[in-house]
């Protein structure tokens, strides 16, 4: 599974840029529909270095450089991305921020990452520095930092460009997944591990230069950046890109883009698809040829074997295959996937014995058992791609039984090398030994599954995080969110959690009021302000929301929310509201009664 021939991804680019220079390998459709700009091999080649030569007049190699875009400018992404790596400099990517709440995350960022330089393009940093005037305390930090508009920087610079001494355990970037203290983690990946793990994503996809791709998801994180932006160039195939926004807002877009460019590989988590089959019209469907999409990848979140069925069967009739469901299962810890399926052949399910589930004990049952006894779980794949798995028992710490449920243990060469700048938490994760083989070192993912028939399965998670539209969210982020929408909130007295509804995890809300607003209160105002907040900064749709009266989110003696205890009593129905309010329909299909956050 190495790339034998190239040691950093600088190599690989280069190689790109000298033996095809023409091939175009990177197209944004602008609004999810028009094509308005492209790069190829060479000319990536050359704004990455003029990008490069203007950071190595300015920093040192090692130094770290945040990376921030709109949506709408994928390809200055690209350029900066790599002209990081060009340089020997440590992109640190991120969201593009949009309101208050992101601008002081942007800081957190900042502060983990000690990042020496900002980039970005000339009109977004205009936009931020105006938002700035807001936060003095913010604005007199990132006065302290120089900042590069990218797009500004002559192509004529690439001459003064001087390569890094580089090697396969260079840190390439700084991959940020939440922790659950609050304090942000950012996983250093290795060009060593993105040139392992693009290998990885070749051979499972049985991707070629025939091939052609379309990424809607944010190139900031994994499933954009390596599945989007590297895994492509690594297998020499053009991608088509769009705003992630662009497909929220009219998901046919996706589909339109697909049928249009005849894309043979695009994905997204589980969510996707369903909102596919609420959103696009029997006339939309009557334009769509879908014959061609060859790998519809799907992960992130846990994958249902009912929305497997439901798209095939809702998009049968323009040509989709249940074949090209691709089920695979990764993280930000192993640069992106772990786990793949066999693709050309359908997707594995298992029927699950629920009361031996709920023991972590797996027993298979007959689809047909009776209705209500099982639980259909979706396999992601082989794990023999050059990755080894172990399936742990985490009381003794050794290897789980045949037929257990275990915590996913992972190593292999796409695994990173650990938190920047943490080492109690990187030994913690990433250097843990198995009982019997105190040698070999592993990563521990958090995950619970099991091995069945040569497939991973994934059940659910040790850790306290919710996988929203395929997304990691941790409950005290969105709580802090809730807090801050609206002034009838009590501070520190509520709980997010998650629940699962029809086999799909979704999020409900449990606040406290103030007595003062319980005389006048205006319950949906309130849920208003909820919902569109919490989509607003993390995109993420609630299925119920529950206001309390002062004193009644269960804590612990220290003050702590007790989560689990919150959604034992949800699930009993033993909260007595003020207020409720529900959801009555299925994620995704009332987005349109949501203001959508600006591109």
């Amino acid at each position: 599974m190495r790339s034998p021939d190239f040691s950093t991804v600088i190599d690989l680019l280069r190689d790109r840029a000298e033996c095809e220079p023409d091939r175009q390998i990177y197209t944004f459709l602008s609004d999810g529909e028009i094509i308005s700009g492209s790069l190829t091999c060479q000319q990536l080649d050359r704004q990455a270095k003029a990008i490069a030569a203007q950071l190595q007049s300015m920093v040192a190699p090692g130094s770290r450089a945040l990376v921030i875009y709109p949506y709408s400018a994928s390809l200055e992404f690209i350029k900066a991305f790599f002209g990081c790596l060009y340089a020997g400099v440590i992109a640190v990517t991120d969201n593009p921020p949009r309101n208050r709440q992101n601008l002081c995350q942007l800081q957190k960022r900042i502060e983990s990452s000690q990042a020496n330089i900002i980039l970005t393009t000339k009109d977004f940093f205009n936009r931020i520095q105006s938002q700035l005037q807001l936060i003095p305390t913010l604005a007199a930090t990132l006065r302290n930092i120089p900042w590069i508009t990218t797009d500004e920087i002559p192509q004529s610079q690439a001459e003064n460009w001087i390569e890094p001494p580089l090697n396969s355990d260079s840190i390439a970037f700084l991959q940020y997944t939440s922790g659950s203290t609050g304090i942000p983690k950012g996983v250093a990946i290795a060009h060593g591990n993105i040139l392992h793990n693009c290998a990885v994503i070749t051979d499972a996809f049985s991707t070629t230069s025939e091939s052609r791709g379309l990424v809607w998801l944010p190139l900031f994180h994994d499933l954009g950046l390596i599945g989007g932006v590297m895994q492509p160039l690594s297998a020499q195939f053009p991608v088509f890109l769009m705003s992630p926004l662009e497909f929220i807002q009219q998901p046919f877009r996706w589909l339109q883009a697909i049928s249009r460019h005849q894309i043979t590989v695009s994905g997204g988590p589980n969510f996707t698809y369903d909102l596919l089959c609420e959103k696009v019209t029997p006339q939309q469907k009557e334009t769509l040829d879908l014959r061609g999409w060859k790998v519809a990848f799907t992960g992130a979140e846990p994958i249902r074997a009912k929305t497997l069925e439901r798209f095939s069967k809702t998009f049968g009739t323009c040509g989709f295959h249940p074949e090209a469901f691709y089920p695979c299962y990764g993280m930000a810890e192993t640069t992106l996937m772990v786990s793949g399926g066999k693709n050309k052949y359908l997707p594995a399910i298992a029927h699950l014995d629920r009361a031996e589930l709920a023991k972590n004990r797996v027993v298979t049952r007959e689809k047909n058992h009776k209705q209500g006894e099982t639980k259909a779980v979706v396999g992601c794949g082989k794990v023999g791609l050059g990755i080894e798995i172990k399936i742990v028992d985490t009381g003794t710490l050794t290897e789980a039984s045949a037929g257990e449920i275990g915590e996913i243990w992972v190593a292999g060469e796409s695994v990173g090398k650990g938190y920047w700048n943490n080492p109690q938490e990187t030994a913690k994760t990433f250097q843990v030994s198995l009982a019997n083989y105190p040698e070999e070192r592993f990563l521990r993912t958090g995950d619970l599954g099991f091995l069945h028939e040569e497939q991973l399965f994934i059940t659910g998670r040790l850790k306290e995080m919710m996988i929203l539209w395929g997304r990691n969210h941790y409950p005290h982020q969105i709580e802090e969110t809730v807090e801050k929408s609206h002034p009838a909130l009590r501070a520190n007295c509520g709980a997010a959690f998650a629940v699962e509804i029809d086999g799909e995890e979704r999020l409900v809300i449990a606040y406290e009021i103030e007595r003062n607003y319980r005389q006048n209160l205006e319950g949906n105002a309130i849920i208003s302000a909820i919902r569109q907040a919490v989509m607003e900064q993390h995109l993420a749709e609630i299925y119920e929301v529950i206001l309390l009266k002062s004193g009644s989110i269960p804590k612990t003696t220290s003050g702590k929310i007790q989560r689990k205890f919150c959604k034992e009593k949800f699930l009993a129905d033993s909260f007595d509201p003020v207020w409720r309010w529900q959801s009555q329909s299925s994620p995704g299909s009332d987005l349109e009664l949501l203001n959508l956050p600006s591109k």
